[in-house]
């Protein structure tokens, strides 16, 4: 059982994850940590709030993954404490990443469940639903574009932004199949229930 538990302590959250990948970079204090994160766009990848952070850098300072290295303050603002990782912090982001990109994970999207379900909804509101996020797939799919040209023009290496494309992909691959089933809707080609039939089973239970 104590087992299990220091199995479970030693588990590195998403956001651990992206903390310690900084840290490996260079020496940060929390807040800038913030700052790079965000302006890498890695909030498309993990939940990041600053309380959040602050915390999660915490435990990993307990759990001797990091150190505190010194402090610093900029103008009148409080101190700000930077972190070091340390080696056992660098072992712990090497198992952990080759354990991510080996092994599939049963994450349970939301999606895949509204699918599931969708045919307790009448024919058209599911298609204005499926037109909604059509679009916004489309706006995020711009959004990665222009992410990719940025890194372009900067001369960024690939390998620092790889996952723009295989975002792109995997947003490419849903719009595909949104696209199709909002067509086999439309014409037919999936039979589904019309609105008239949801009207006339609601009137039913009056």
């Amino acid at each position: 059982m104590e087992q299990q538990q220091e199995a479970q302590n030693k588990r590195l959250t998403p956001l651990a994850v992206a903390a310690l990948g900084l840290l490996a970079e260079r020496p940060m204090h929390p807040y800038e940590m913030y700052q790079v994160l965000m302006h890498r766009r890695e909030d498309r990848l993990v939940k990041i709030r600053p309380g959040t952070l602050y915390h999660t850098v915490g435990r990993l300072a307990a759990a001797d993954l990091v150190k505190a290295a010194g402090t610093e303050r900029d103008g009148n603002r409080p101190e700000r404490t930077t972190y070091a990782i340390l080696e056992a912090g660098r072992e712990a982001l090497e198992t952990e990443l080759k354990k991510l990109l080996a092994q599939p994970a049963v994450e349970y999207p939301s999606f895949p469940q509204a699918v599931a379900e969708a045919h307790n909804l009448p024919a058209g509101v599911v298609l204005g639903l499926l037109g909604q996020r059509i679009a916004a797939l489309e706006a995020h799919a711009a959004e990665l574009e222009a992410d990719q040209r940025n890194a372009i023009s900067r001369g960024v290496e690939q390998r620092f932004w790889v996952e723009v494309s295989y975002q792109q992909a995997i947003t490419k691959a849903e719009l595909d199949w949104i696209r199709q089933l909002h067509s086999d809707i439309t014409t037919g080609a999936l039979p589904w229930q019309p609105d008239e039939f949801f009207d006339q089973t609601a009137r039913n239970k009056l």
